[in-house]
């Protein structure tokens, strides 16, 4: 019987403990053993807790687990940095094997976690880190290792495709919607790490560490949330046969790794367009095998706990190997922050008048050299009128500075959202 401890049993760590104990036969036949979770660290042990025939031992005192040498396997479910990092760091030291879906931990210090894991010859495992109940963190590392990986592109944060989601559908504003997701639990209170891209830029770090092999931070990676999105953005991609998504972009150029978190206009036909709700995918591009796309639950009790047993269940299965977890970060790649390609733009802007303020802003992207696909007036009122202008493929910076040029000739702020616009197919613009 192989003994597990759980640190934290909340969210996560109740859905594992009851994973566990309800299918404990089957676990224990395809595992090769059977799996105790032996004890559960947790801060208040009178806390009323319903976990359907689980009973671990509870402890408030971390010692108890990582001095017991009975315990063979550490699952980390506390969430946040510390003191979930410390912990993970004692018990590798201690030589237990180690399973956590904290990817705050994991995207910004995987690389001190494997050196320890490799020092004392554990398995450290982290499926559950990026994308819920979506096997994507080895499939990347095992099943698409002989590919030679171009792209990695992803919608890989539940809140914020729920809320793009239902703007889309309902037509309803930002502020509504995110309300609806805190009352629906899909949302913390402070949303901050979800709606401004930060959760999203910690999961694309890892994703593009193993991806490329190389060492890629959340703070490489450039990051845009969606706070700004409104109802008449989701309305007027719809009139262009698009819907907004959050995406998460890592992508081999030149020997370097181009890493983004963005809103993005994407076709209906996009693989990631028709992700919809607090779902997730994930469409990996590579040499032989061409286009894959993962897609499922993306957070979430059972999710989650389905993707951190299944890690305990092959730890289960290799922990008497020699070969232990071993860091797949072995090259050295710059990272470049930002997409790089020329695309398509939408800009909704708000102008002062229908006339001579539209002809100097569309001068303005002229003198960029900024070809303009379509413009057109979707409302006036006694403040101005909105436009939405459409380019042809060109550069990012070269359509922020004409939009930031005519703003200056005009005689104020023009711009209400720009967005990049990209192409059904992946790793193209159109």
């Amino acid at each position: 019987m192989v003994r597990v401890a759980l640190m934290g049993l909340g969210t996560v760590g109740g859905g594992v403990a009851e994973l566990l104990a309800q299918h404990q036969e089957d676990i224990a036949r395809r595992a090769g053993e059977g799996i105790e979770v032996a004890a559960a660290l947790v801060r208040d042990p009178a806390k009323a807790r319903a976990l359907n025939g689980a009973t671990p031992r509870l402890t408030t005192d971390p010692e108890e687990i990582l001095g017991d040498k009975s315990i063979s396997i550490v699952v980390e479910a506390m969430g946040g940095e510390e003191p979930a990092l410390s912990l993970l760091k004692k018990a590798l030291r201690r030589g237990k094997h180690v399973v956590t879906a904290n990817k705050e931990v994991v995207s910004a210090h995987g690389q001190e976690l494997f050196e320890a894991a490799m020092i004392h010859r554990c398995h450290l495992l982290f499926e559950g880190s990026v994308g819920g109940g979506i096997p994507i963190i080895a499939p990347l590392k095992h099943c698409l290792a002989a590919n030679e990986i171009d792209e990695v592109s992803a919608v890989i944060n539940g809140t914020t495709n729920f809320i793009l989601t239902e703007m889309t559908v309902r037509g309803q504003d930002f502020a509504e919607v995110l309300g609806e997701a805190q009352a629906r639990g899909y949302a913390e209170a402070d949303p901050s790490a979800d709606v401004d891209g930060l959760d999203a830029a910690r999961k694309l770090a890892i994703l593009a560490s193993i991806a490329f092999n190389t060492r890629v931070t959340p703070a490489q990676v450039s990051t845009a949330g969606i706070r700004s999105v409104r109802a008449a953005d989701t309305r007027y991609a719809t009139e262009l046969g698009r819907v907004i998504k959050l995406v998460a972009t890592a992508r081999r150029e030149n020997g370097a790794v181009r890493v983004v978190v963005a809103p993005v206009m994407l076709p209906k036909d996009h693989p990631l367009a028709a992700v919809n709700g607090p779902d997730n995918a994930v469409l990996v591009r590579g040499q032989p095998v061409g286009r894959v796309v993962f897609s499922g639950p993306g957070a979430g009790r059972g999710a989650t706990a389905s993707a951190v047993v299944g890690d305990i269940m092959e730890i289960v299965r290799l922990r008497n190997r020699p070969d232990k977890s071993q860091c797949t970060c072995f090259t050295s790649r710059p990272v470049v922050a930002g997409d790089g390609r020329p695309a398509p733009f939408y800009a909704r802007v708000r102008l002062p008048d229908g006339h001579g303020a539209l002809e100097r802003l569309t001068a303005a992207f002229a003198a960029r050299s900024v070809a303009l696909a379509s413009v057109t007036r979707k409302s006036a009122d006694t403040s101005g009128y909105e436009f939405v202008l459409v380019t042809r493929p060109a550069d990012e910076g070269a359509v922020r500075a004409a939009i930031a040029d005519g703003a200056a000739d005009i005689g104020g702020s023009v711009a209400l959202n720009v967005f990049r616009m990209e192409d059904g197919e992946m790793g193209t613009s159109r």
